[in-house]
C-alpha cells in the first residue's frame, strides 16, 4: 500500500507532465503572480493556465508551503499552540503523554495546522482548535458514535475524530482508539 506521501508525490508528477511545467516552475509563476491565498492562486491556475481543480489544489498547497516563510527555530507544537488558551495546550500534553506511551516508533509529522502520527503509514494526528483539541483517527470499520465521530468532513485521511474539550477527557476510551489505529499502521 502507498503512503500518504508516495501518492502526493505521484499526484506531483502527473501534473508536471500532463501541464508541462515543473512543480518549481509553478512555484515561481504563483510567486511572481503576488497572489498568497489559496482560492485565488487555485482560481487563476485554473482559468488561465486550463488546470483541472485538483491538480491548481494540489500546485497552490504545495507553493504556499515552499512560499511560507522558514522559522527554523520555532518548536512545531508551540508553534500550533501560538496565541491559543493554556488550557487548549494542557490537553495537548495530555493526550501526547498517552500517545508516547504507546512505543518510539512513533514518527511525528508537523503540518501547517497539525501534527500527524505515523508509524508505517499514517494512523492519527492532533490539531489544536479556539476552545479544544481535535484528535484525528484512521479505524476503518469502527462505527460512529456520539463521541468517535465520522471525519468525513474534517480531514479525508483519517476515519475518524474525537473532540477533546478537557483534559478530563483523555481516557481509556480515548486511548484505546488512538491504540487500535497505532497498532493498525505497525
Amino acid at each position: 500500500m502507498a503512503t500518504v506521501e508516495e501518492g502526493l508525490r505521484s499526484q506531483i508528477r502527473n501534473i508536471e507532465a500532463t501541464y508541462g511545467r515543473s512543480i518549481d516552475d509553478w512555484i515561481a509563476l504563483i510567486r511572481s503572480s503576488g497572489l498568497a491565498r489559496h482560492g485565488q492562486i487555485v482560481a487563476m491556475l485554473k482559468a488561465e493556465h486550463g488546470l483541472t481543480h485538483g491538480a491548481a489544489n494540489r500546485v497552490a498547497l504545495v507553493s504556499l508551503a515552499a512560499l511560507e516563510p522558514a522559522t527554523p527555530d520555532l518548536d512545531p507544537v508551540d508553534a500550533l499552540y501560538a496565541g491559543r488558551a493554556p488550557a487548549v495546550r494542557a490537553i495537548h500534553d495530555r493526550i501526547w503523554s498517552a500517545i508516547t506511551a504507546l512505543g518510539d516508533d512513533i514518527e511525528v509529522a508537523p503540518k501547517k495546522g497539525y501534527l500527524g502520527l505515523r508509524r508505517r503509514i499514517q494512523f492519527g494526528m492532533i490539531q489544536p482548535a479556539a476552545r479544544h483539541v481535535d484528535v484525528g483517527v484512521v479505524l476503518p470499520g469502527e462505527p460512529v458514535t456520539p463521541r468517535l465521530e465520522s471525519a468525513a468532513t474534517f480531514n479525508a485521511l483519517f476515519s475518524h475524530r474525537v473532540r477533546v474539550r478537557d483534559e478530563s477527557e483523555v481516557d481509556d476510551e480515548l486511548v484505546g482508539w488512538i491504540r487500535r489505529a497505532y497498532d493498525r499502521a505497525g
